[in-house]
């Protein structure tokens, strides 16, 4: 049996505009719970058109959390979202009043591979870097440029150069610190431990086959400018230096504010960039093997695999 009055977290994983929202929302709704967004940049309340946040209408429809619960200049890391979902989920399974638990299940979905991560495995204990490293890699990209350090991490780290965002130089920079100053991968730091968690995790992913995947991606941005992406990106224009903006989507259209490139390129660009972001994702996904898979029409199937664990 299952341990007394601790539930299910139904992990819901997929690439972007696979599908999920709608899905979670029906799930949720069968299992009469509620859902914890797992997209790290929903969480920010002034970013709706851009990252396809879940509608007031859809809102209503499932009690949702971590959605709009931050403002852009709020700080917030993976390791934050892991004692918060925590916390917030011993809260959901925990008993009540005329309970023994109030859910059984509770549902967290979304796209963010470190977010979704933290809460199934925990972030691991990434060791400091010494300064030393850290001026010697930042002396070298001053001269040298990304392109060379990024060859290196291919080298060094091929797991982590695989998913990596490898035109972000905090990224490149920060693994390869990893692995100057412990002589080992980054990635064996990532992936080495899972905390033991007081629930139960059953995971599913969305998938699609990709012509169908990219026609999706394709229209949804089309969509996000229909809805105003342009003059949600204006407003944020004074924001555009911080980490939260610099994101598909946002940074593609502040050129186009800019003057650099005219709607079309930047709609364009924003496809372009979305379908490369997908691809990062499912690479990260496939390489769990607890996930199972389905197309978003197996619905039944889904949630048969889904009530088998329970």
């Amino acid at each position: 049996g299952r341990a007394e009055g601790k539930g299910i977290l139904v992990v819901l994983v997929g690439p972007t505009g696979v599908g999920k929202t709608e899905l979670s929302i029906r799930l949720a709704q069968h299992f009469h719970t509620c859902i914890i967004n797992a997209d790290s940049r929903q969480l920010y309340r002034e970013l709706k058109v851009g990252t396809a946040a879940p509608t007031s209408s859809q809102l209503s429809e499932v009690p949702h959390y971590f959605v709009g619960t931050l403002s852009l200049t709020d700080t917030y890391s993976a390791a934050r979202y892991e004692a918060d979902v925590l916390a917030t989920l011993d809260q959901l399974f925990g008993p009540t009043a005329d309970k023994a638990g109030q859910h059984h299940v509770v549902v967290l979905t979304g796209g963010s591979m470190m977010y979704i991560d933290a809460v199934c495995n925990g972030i691991d204990d990434i060791p400091t870097v010494d300064e030393l490293t850290r001026q010697t890699l930042l002396q070298r990209y001053r001269e040298e440029g990304l392109e060379p350090l990024a060859a290196e991490l291919r080298l060094l780290d091929p797991a982590y150069h695989a998913i990596a965002d490898i035109r972000n130089p905090k990224r490149v920079l920060h693994a390869l610190e990893i692995c100057y100053t412990t002589g080992r991968t980054y990635t064996s730091f990532r992936t080495r431990t899972t905390k033991p968690r007081p629930f139960r995790i059953v995971k599913v992913g969305l998938t699609r086959p990709r012509d169908e995947l990219y026609e999706r991606i394709n229209q949804r941005v089309l969509q996000m400018v229909d809805d105003g992406l342009v003059e949600e990106a204006r407003q944020l224009m004074a924001y555009r230096a911080l980490n939260s903006l610099n994101t598909v989507g946002y940074k593609e259209m502040f050129q186009h504010i800019d003057g650099a490139w005219t709607l079309p390129q930047a709609i364009a660009k924003i496809q372009q960039n979305s379908r490369i972001y997908s691809r990062k994702q499912m690479t990260w996904f496939r390489r769990d093997p607890d996930i199972a898979w389905f197309h978003p029409d197996q619905y039944d199937e889904l949630l048969a695999h889904i009530v088998r664990q329970l």
